[in-house]
């Protein structure tokens, strides 16, 4: 059976990013670096990897900074062509006419309202959200790996990682079914369950596949953890009506929403580079010896 392709993907990058602060009262989180790339670039990569061609920003006040990233830069590349500099470093922040768009999220009502501003250009059709700040590193990457199960068997798919049973209350964790390889069914949905009433210990881990039909259950949905529109009860409520199914990640997640999460990512990301990596490591071994 052949679905409808993805082709575009959700960016919720409204939030304010507090924890960051004051690095964030003027740059949003997003456009925090690891190593030399914004967050938001890897997940953009990430996305068309997986053959992604529409990039939905919803933003909010003083995100401009995104929009400017992956618009051309006419003085900066003028200057350095004039100045013998190599160009091809900028390609991957340039999305031509038609790739990207914005639209505003104007109040801070939690993810699965940030989800909902973007049903207008979401249209009738299956799309990716990613939330950037859940740094998912991989040879293949993760929303690559959900396109191909989805290929397989259509309707809504999730990412997931297990961690250890006493973590489980930060996260929502899905109910499993029937396992075959990565895949898993999902049965249920928990958002931030006790650790005695956990279904599993599998994480949903910040991508998604999802059907339309989910604006229209985001549109009557009732505030939930929180006080905020939580697009894991809008999920919840779509299992059984359609496939639901989650793929355990094969890489690595950095949690860039927490300071140590982003430090992490770049000392990790760092050590991997062939140009810096010996000499990261050589640093850090002095910091701790």
């Amino acid at each position: 059976m052949t679905f409808k392709p993805i082709r575009k993907a959700v960016f919720p990058v409204a939030g304010l990013g507090t924890r960051f602060l004051p690095a964030t009262k003027a740059i949003p989180k997003e456009m925090l670096p690891v190593v030399d790339r914004p967050l938001i670039q890897y997940a953009v990569d990430e996305a068309r990897e997986a053959g992604i061609e529409q990039m939905i920003f919803v933003t909010g006040r003083g995100k401009s900074a995104i929009e400017d990233h992956f618009d051309i830069a006419f003085e900066l590349e003028r200057t350095m062509a004039e100045r013998g500099k190599d160009l091809s470093v900028l390609d991957p922040t340039r999305l031509g006419p038609g790739a990207c768009a914005y639209v505003r999220q104007q109040e801070p009502m939690g993810l699965g309202h940030a989800i909902w501003c973007a049903r207008d250009i979401v249209g009738d059709e299956p799309f990716a959200i990613f939330l950037p700040d859940e740094f998912m590193h991989g040879t293949t990457g993760c929303m690559a790996q959900m396109v191909q199960a989805y290929n397989e068997t259509g309707g809504n798919i999730i990412s997931v990682l297990e961690v250890p049973q006493d973590k489980v209350s930060s996260y929502g964790v899905i109910a499993p079914g029937e396992e075959k390889g990565a895949l898993t069914e999902v049965t249920g949905l928990v958002e931030k369950p006790a650790v005695a009433d956990a279904p599993s210990n599998k994480i949903i881990s910040g991508r998604y596949i999802l059907q339309p039909e989910v604006m229209r259950v985001l549109e009557n949905q009732e505030k939930g953890a929180g006080g905020e529109i939580q697009l894991t009860d809008a999920m919840a409520q779509m299992i059984g009506d359609q496939p639901f199914h989650a793929v355990t990640f094969d890489g690595k997640r950095y949690d860039c929403g927490s300071v140590a999460g982003y430090v992490e990512a770049n000392l990790a990301l760092a050590l991997e580079r062939e140009d810096i990596g010996e000499e990261v490591r050589e640093k850090a071994a002095e910091l701790l010896a």
